[in-house]
């Protein structure tokens, strides 16, 4: 019986998280907005919902353990050589492991919601949000080792599918939830902000439902697949474990490194802000770093995403089976995409960054200064992704974190240092240091990172393929749009010129890409319908 489940191809893996990971952050950018311009919730509300939330991923990192990553580079390297019931065994003892952390860790974070709030993040109004959060650190803990599993298949559409469900509802409760408590409570935005994170943990219920759901529904055809399973090497469940975490703990270390480098800033910005702001004014400057700024800097993440998350089952089976070839084609291709992402979503978002402002969050407009700093690296920290997925796909768990710990290291010292000086006194003082000291942490860190991988490899990147093309590219682009937009005003008003500008850029870019053939032909005709476009557009030019 030939086998029901097939293999996605490359693209189509990385497709289907892509077009999940935007429908994702509009999602989220829905009700962000919604709870920035809220009456009652604004930049306050969102720094109080910003610092529970940090602290709650924190602890939601270290519970999962990097389990989605890791279970997904085992059971890959056991379904390439036949031993499907080898990967199940896997599963199932990740399942009841991380199932008792993630317990553990709800229980430590409903218990020590006051203690956190009080001392740690010096925002009391905090408490009520952690409290709201803490059920769900055990629902997305065992949701992770499913996902994980699926993906290790190679079958990702089960992630993209589940994490759409889970920002669709989060987005519908929060609106619900946080307009039911604005009538009756008379807007108090404590209140609102801990309705917001309650809408997570019913999310993460319905998610959790939904991926039990489909396992269920898988279980006839994981069952043929144990019966008619080769190589296969039982071992104890305590060995079991210790091959769980010593691919899990390398693997979360930039997880958890990650989130450390957010909650930098929940337990220095108002801390250092309040050297020369009063108590209120410093929680509305952290909550325009952390509502908005973070919101729309981290957008071109969710393009970029789908490389980072497809890289590592499809170099891990590359590997095992002894494919060097393909492992270095699979990351010349990821990271050349990644550069077409991130370089014109940079780009772009600094110069029109007052403007985006203006038109997002007409009731909350100041920021740009701080927003056109985070952008800067937005390049970094998509080809930190990229570079990381790849890494851990190779073996090299502990390369990610090692770097990006020195630039979280390094991002503290710059926190101390930048955040507590008046921005009268020096430009990048205040909330601006903190932007900028998470760019410099960036930097370092896809630095380290990508000198680690060029030797791992013989990676062949054309400096005019990977660098001047792109910068050319995105150059006539970012001309064009400025230029429309600016002779557009006039006509049109300042949110029609924008929108219009957007557009055009857009479209300009990937003509230009088109044009200057920066990504591979064979690459293209990967992607659905693309073969078709290219065959009729028949766009016939000399190579650049």
């Amino acid at each position: 019986m030939k086998r029901k489940l097939q293999k996605e191809s490359f693209m189509q893996s990385v497709l289907v998280l892509m077009v999940s990971q935007v429908f994702i952050k509009i999602l989220g950018l829905v009700y962000k907005l919604y709870l920035t311009n809220r009456e009652g919730f604004g930049d306050k509300g969102n720094a109080i919902y910003s610092s529970g939330f940090q602290i709650y991923a924190l602890f939601l990192t270290i519970s999962s353990v990097g389990i989605p990553g890791a279970l997904s580079k085992l059971v890959s390297e056991r379904i390439a050589v036949g031993d499907y019931k080898g990967a199940h065994r896997v599963f199932k003892i990740a399942f009841i492991t991380f199932g008792i952390i993630g317990f553990l860790s709800s229980s430590i974070l409903f218990l020590g919601a006051h203690y956190i709030s009080n001392y740690f993040l010096q925002i009391p109004e905090a408490e009520l949000t952690l409290v709201a959060l803490s059920p769900s650190i055990f629902l997305v803990s065992i949701s992770c080792v499913i996902k994980g599993y699926f993906n290790g298949r190679e079958n990702l559409k089960v992630t993209a599918n589940s994490q759409s469900l889970e920002q669709f509802f989060k987005t519908v409760f929060s609106i619900i939830i946080v307009e039911f408590i604005a009538i009756i409570s008379g807007t108090d935005t404590t209140v609102m902000a801990a309705g917001a994170n309650l809408a997570t943990t019913l999310a993460t219920f319905l998610c959790f439902f939904y991926i039990y759901h489909y396992y269920k529904s898988m279980k006839k055809e994981i069952a043929y697949e144990i019966k008619n399973s080769i190589n296969y090497r039982p071992t104890r469940i305590r060995k079991t474990i210790k091959q769980i975490f010593s691919v899990s703990i390398p693997m979360s270390m930039s997880a958890i490194l990650g989130t450390i480098n957010k909650n930098i800033d929940s337990m220095t910005v108002v801390r250092g802000l309040k050297k020369f702001l009063p108590d209120e004014e410093a929680k509305v400057e952290y909550g325009i770093l952390s509502g908005k700024v973070d919101t729309l800097v981290t957008l071109p993440m969710s393009l970029n995403m789908a490389f980072a998350t497809a890289l590592v089952p499809r170099i891990s089976f590359a590997k095992a089976m002894g494919d060097i070839q393909t492992c270095q084609k699979k990351i010349s291709f990821s990271l050349l995409t990644t550069i077409l992402v991130g370089l014109p979503c940079m780009v772009g978002m600094i110069l029109f960054a007052k403007p985006i402002l203006k038109l997002l969050f007409p009731n909350a407009t100041s920021g740009s200064f701080i927003y056109q700093i985070s952008c800067i690296g937005i390049i970094f920290i998509v080809l930190e992704q990229t570079i990381s997925g790849a890494l851990h796909g190779l073996g090299k768990m502990l390369v990610p974190a090692i770097s990006l710990g020195i630039g979280v290291v390094v991002k503290f010292v710059l926190n101390t240092y930048l955040v507590p000086i008046n921005p009268q006194n020096f430009i990048l003082g205040g909330t601006a240091g903190a932007a900028f000291a998470t760019v410099i942490c960036h930097l370092i860190s896809v630095v380290i990172e990508f000198m680690f991988l060029k030797g791992q490899i013989n990676l062949k990147l054309s400096k005019k393929q990977f660098i001047l093309k792109p910068i050319i590219a995105t150059l006539i682009m970012a001309c064009i749009a400025n230029y429309t937009y600016y002779f557009s005003i006039p006509i049109l008003g300042e949110k029609i010129a924008l929108i219009i500008a957007l557009i055009i850029a857009i479209m300009i870019y990937l003509l230009m890409i088109f044009i200057l053939r920066i990504l591979p032909k064979e690459e293209l005709y990967k992607i659905p319908f693309i073969e078709k476009i290219y065959s009729i557009c028949n766009i016939k030019t000399k190579k650049f």
